[in-house]
């Protein structure tokens, strides 16, 4: 039996995300002005075919899941790429820092200025409307970021966790990532997380935090071919 994070886009439109959900029975992609996210519940012709007409022409959308990515013949992928997806199942360290605050829409666009800079992963002004995102801002500037972004029951996704390069070496990313893995745990939830298999770094500082590897994960970013 699959487990539900096998395929997170689908369980987290199926649940706790469908109100940000376009499709149907077959397929559903988040609202493309929110995060370009698509899947599949199945990789039967007929769910793959509703996947190809979800799509339009000139639009993108990314397939994460466990199980290969099969396409049907109105998609191509335009790159593919091999994730981790890592969970922390047990009490993570408290954090108590008096510089970390929730962001808010009037803080989105140099949310957005410092994602585009340091590439975290797709990234959106609407972004905040999918879960809390929590921020340390030093001299004015946004320093550093991390929040939430796929929901699924019992569980909640933590993203978006940058750095601006200006301030790194000093712990933020560290130090948010607990924060925003505790705020997920005090609602009774488990954290998860995704990352580029490729980033040993992270996949470090996030072991060294409590996550450990739950799957690893097939990602490819998918348009029409016609």
């Amino acid at each position: 039996m699959n487990h539900l994070l096998d395929r997170p886009i689908w369980s987290a439109l199926s649940s706790r995300h469908q109100s940000f959900a376009q499709g149907d029975s077959l397929a559903k992609r988040y609202r493309p002005s929110i995060v370009p996210f698509a899947a599949t519940a199945a990789d039967d012709t007929a769910s793959l075919d509703a996947l190809g007409r979800l799509i339009p022409p000139l639009e993108s959308s990314i397939v994460v899941q466990a199980d290969a990515i099969v396409l049907p013949a109105a998609l191509s992928a335009i790159s593919t790429a091999s994730l981790v997806q890592m969970i922390a199942e047990r009490p993570v360290q408290a954090v108590s820092d008096e510089r970390i605050r929730r962001l808010t829409q009037d803080d989105a666009a140099e949310m957005l200025a410092l994602a585009a800079l340091t590439k975290p992963g797709p990234f959106t002004l609407e972004a905040l409307s999918l879960g809390d995102f929590w921020g340390v801002k030093i001299d004015g500037r946004l320093a550093a970021m991390a929040g939430e972004r796929m929901k699924q029951p019992g569980y909640t996704e933590l993203s978006g966790v940058c750095s601006h390069p200006d301030f790194r070496g000093g712990g933020l990313a560290r130090r948010l990532s607990l924060f925003v893995a505790n705020q997920i745990m005090t609602r009774g939830e488990i954290p998860y997380l995704h990352a580029y298999a490729s980033n040993v770094a992270a996949i470090g500082l996030y072991e060294s935090i409590g996550f450990r590897l739950r799957s690893m994960m097939n990602m490819a970013v998918v348009q029409r071919t016609g």
